[in-house]
């Protein structure tokens, strides 16, 4: 049990990635707080992980309302007594190129994808740096790494996280907090699926999405998450600023 004992909170904790992620810290020993805006949902994944035999605690979290982030930190606190890991994983998606994007809907992509994560960071690492160190994991994008056509914002956003993360992790070095990033690639999420749903022709839109990789297919979000492990644990304790692709080699392209 690797993470036994830890304390993490996993932002966006309630599907698709961000459960993938809560649960598989949950199997290596961690009591998982899963912040959302999404509270069924959120309580759902709650009591997976109690199913488990884990402790579990969900947390009601806007990551672009500061307010919001503190208490939901508290809350964490006042719980479990420390915070361990934070596992940046919220975020919001956004088709439009420059043209067709509004200042509203480039505002809103910003205040959640990177405000969000500029949020949770500076409040959990003065939680970690109290405890004398952590580690905060960043989930972006291959969306950070290449310009992905029709979607400015989104592409924007993920490549300030990734900017942050290093940024981030020269700061903190020395005070024990350790700061990496994971940039998935497009995985077989139910976001992903409901937009396959919505698209003329669903399979040819899937073996599309497919063929733009070496891989050859979408990924898993358990694959995802097991690189968030990876990255927060000791055995990659020498790891901090990385940035680590997770996408069929679409990026190595």
């Amino acid at each position: 049990m690797e993470f036994q004992g830890k304390v993490v909170v996993v932002t966006g904790g309630s599907k698709g990635i961000g459960k993938a992620i809560a649960l598989a810290f949950a199997r290596e020993g961690a009591r998982v707080a899963v912040a959302s805006i999404e509270e069924a949902a959120g309580e759902a994944v709650i009591r997976e992980i109690e199913s488990l035999g884990r402790e579990a605690l969900f947390v009601s979290m806007d990551v672009s309302q500061e307010d919001r982030v503190q208490a939901a930190i508290q809350n964490v606190l006042a719980r479990w007594g420390r915070l361990d890991i934070l596992v940046n994983n919220a975020g919001v998606y956004l088709q439009g190129d420059v043209t067709e994007t509004t200042l509203e809907q480039w505002n809103r992509i910003m205040s959640v994808n990177l405000t969000g994560v500029f949020l949770c960071t500076k409040h959990a690492a003065q939680a970690m740096l109290a405890r004398g160190g952590g580690v905060i994991v960043n989930v972006s994008s291959e969306a950070g790494l290449v310009g992905i056509p029709g979607q400015v914002a989104y592409n924007a956003s993920k490549a300030g996280v990734i900017s942050l993360t290093k940024s981030c992790a020269v700061d903190l070095a020395r005070r024990g907090i350790r700061v990496n990033c994971v940039c998935p690639g497009t995985t077989d999420t139910p976001l992903v699926q409901e937009a396959l749903r919505r698209a003329p022709d669903p399979a040819a839109a899937r073996r599309r999405l497919e063929e733009a990789r070496p891989l050859n297919r979408l990924g898993a979000p358990e694959e995802i998450a097991a690189a968030v492990l990876l990255l927060a644990g000791d055995r990659m304790a020498y790891a901090t600023g990385a940035v680590l692709s997770v996408d069929g080699g679409y990026t190595a392209q």
